[in-house]
């Protein structure tokens, strides 16, 4: 297999996990973006023999609010700079759509970085390398069942157990399922492990 038929499925199991990262995330996602098969992205994406990156930005809407949308960013470039980010910032204003996820190839230089740091207050851009969306993490077997709650969901489960949120186990801000979920300072997820006494074991744990 050549390089460039190696970068095309390399890119199809990223933009596949991509898909399936939206929706475990409450994003409207179609079927047929996850179940793609590699011959018909190729055709699509990559019709010369190299796939065109530019072409694979989305955007998804939120399943129970059509308002809360996100692009995914899928830049050209070895090593993303201020210029790429700024653009994805500048169609992101045009678009009012304040969130999004830049999948970069290698790296953000410090000065990108700098910008997504500094415009945090008004958007949310997450980054990924390619390297760790080839697959899902939350289908491997060692990975137990995640889910999010939600602000009535959190509140609860604190007044259930009679807890203070200090009191809960804490799950880091950059712990690879709570990046899969996106994760924010304060949400609190559920998991649940099998049991071989109870069946399953649930426990609750807040990102910091």
């Amino acid at each position: 297999m050549d390089s460039d038929a190696r970068e095309i499925t390399r890119l199809w199991r990223v933009y596949r996990t991509v898909h399936q990262m939206c929706r475990d995330r409450n994003f409207l996602v179609a079927s047929s973006d996850l179940d793609r098969p590699l011959d018909q992205f190729k055709a699509e994406y990559a019709p010369s023999g190299k796939v065109d990156r530019a072409r694979l930005t989305f955007v998804v809407q939120k399943k129970d609010d059509p308002n809360n949308q996100m692009f995914v960013f899928f830049p050209e470039e070895h090593s993303v700079g201020n210029k790429a980010i700024k653009d994805y910032l500048n169609k992101m204003a045009k678009e009012s759509v304040n969130s999004g996820i830049v999948v970069y190839r290698e790296k953000l230089t410090p000065t990108a970085a700098r910008i997504i740091s500094q415009v945090s207050g008004k958007y949310h851009m997450e980054k990924f390398d390619e390297a760790d969306l080839l697959v899902n993490i939350t289908e491997h077997e060692l990975v137990p069942q995640h889910k999010v709650l939600n602000d009535e969901q959190k509140k609860d489960i604190l007044k259930r157990y009679r807890l203070k949120e200090t009191q809960l186990p804490r799950i880091q801000l950059e712990d690879p399922v709570a990046r899969y979920y996106g994760m924010s300072r304060g949400q609190v997820v559920q998991i649940i492990r099998p049991s071989e006494t109870a069946g399953r074991y649930v426990t609750y744990r807040m990102c910091m």
